[in-house]
């Protein structure tokens, strides 16, 4: 199995099948009309599933993946899908409600036999009971760590205790490529799990605690 970052929150995994996550386009144009930097590469892969948690743009560009994947898109309940069934959980994007950044989807799924849950823009303080049911046992969990408009610092790293997956990717978060959010330094912290720091495209076999990857170039 293996996990390849492209920046923010978009990745692929590749197994027996591919999934790729909240694939961006070019936002930069945008962004810098806003004063902010944008450097990660643009996406050139194809999927079997393409999973989109929420519809903001450095996260929905569905036209950058090839192939002819299933799409779900920023919608919770329980799909069919390639690599079988596919659970949305509904959540927010910020801590009051969704009123200020709107809805996010959670999805779990399982791909040959690993269980990953991909958090998208979660911003509540906390998960809710209901949400942490939902999700169920996970062996990879994707979390946000870089704050502002998501979870970053102690309140993510309570999301990872409340759901105790065996490893923990870090994402959307201040790299080099990008200049807001902030970095995964206050997260690692108070998390306090031993940090395992490799490439951006990696084999997960058999790894535990926290993977962070470099971002791609």
């Amino acid at each position: 199995m293996r996990i390849r970052w492209y920046g923010q929150s978009a990745f692929l995994l590749t197994g027996t099948s591919r999934v790729f996550i909240d694939p961006f386009g070019d936002p930069g144009g945008a962004l810098a009309a806003r004063g902010i930097e944008w450097n990660y590469p643009r996406i050139a892969e194809s999927a079997d599933l393409l999973l989109v948690t929420h519809e903001h743009m450095d996260h929905n560009e569905v036209d950058v993946i090839g192939g002819e994947p299933v799409v779900i898109r920023s919608t919770a309940g329980r799909f069919e899908s390639p690599v079988g069934e596919v659970v949305g959980i509904a959540s927010e994007h910020d801590d009051v409600a969704g009123t200020l950044r709107g809805p996010n989807t959670i999805f779990r799924f399982e791909l040959d036999g690993v269980r990953f849950a991909h958090l998208g823009d979660f911003g509540q303080a906390a998960l809710r009971p209901e949400q942490r049911d939902a999700i169920g046992d996970v062996d990879v969990l994707f979390v946000p760590a870089g704050g502002g408009p998501t979870v970053g610092g102690q309140p993510a790293a309570d999301v990872v205790r409340a759901i105790a997956p065996r490893l923990v990717v870090p994402m959307h978060y201040r790299t080099p490529a990008i200049s807001f959010l902030d970095p995964p330094d206050e997260f690692l912290a108070a998390l306090g799990m031993p940090v395992t720091e490799t490439e951006s495209d990696v084999e997960i076999d058999g790894l535990e605690g926290v993977l962070l990857l470099a971002p791609p170039s």
